[in-house]
């Protein structure tokens, strides 16, 4: 299956008075992602996503974005090349680290929440349909008033790494594990 380049000119406004549920956005929260991943034992392969998601032709994939955060500009090069030239904008932040007084360690972070949320508000006219891979309930707020603008949200993410608030705003809710067959990376 070929993925096409998503451009302006493929971009439709929605039709006034009616309403379409075949125009889609993804959004992927690749930092959470890749712990979900870890957690799983196994990884999904980006083009797989796309496929699995727009493999009925009529559903329009209106745009894709992955977020992840990067120790360096030159983090992750090769792995977001490859992810833009499938067609995902790919949205980046410098890790901060964190000192966590009581277990005495250092973590870094990312956290690409206040992105995800504006690029799903400045598209909002272009999708009836959202995929967002995240278990973070931080996103809660974003999902009720997405919906109340008649836009059907589906979360992907793993048990385990959803969270409640999450999982209960949505309309519909996938297990990772559960698409496994479909969207799982082979070694080539």
């Amino acid at each position: 299956m070929v993925i096409a380049k998503i451009t302006p000119k493929n971009i439709k406004p929605k039709p006034f008075g009616i309403v379409t549920m075949n125009r889609l956005s993804i959004f992927v929260d690749g930092n959470n992602m890749f712990y979900a991943q870890q957690k799983n034992g196994w990884f999904f392969d980006p083009r797989r996503v796309l496929e699995y998601f727009t493999h009925d032709a009529e559903v329009t994939l209106m745009n894709a974005f992955w977020y992840t955060g990067l120790k360096d500009p030159q983090d992750q090069r090769g792995f977001r090349d490859a992810l833009i030239s499938l067609g995902y904008t790919v949205r980046t932040k410098i890790l901060k680290e964190y000192y966590d007084d009581s277990s005495g360690r250092i973590s870094q972070k990312a956290n690409l929440d206040i992105e995800i949320v504006v690029d799903m508000f400045n598209t909002v006219d272009q999708y009836d349909r959202v995929i967002l891979f995240s278990g973070d309930g931080d996103f809660e707020r974003a999902i009720e008033l997405l919906r109340s603008k008649s836009t059907h949200i589906t979360v992907v993410s793993t048990e385990g790494m959803i969270a409640r608030e999450l999982r209960n705003v949505t309309d519909r809710y996938i297990d990772l594990n559960d698409i496994r067959a479909q969207i799982e990376k082979h070694e080539n």
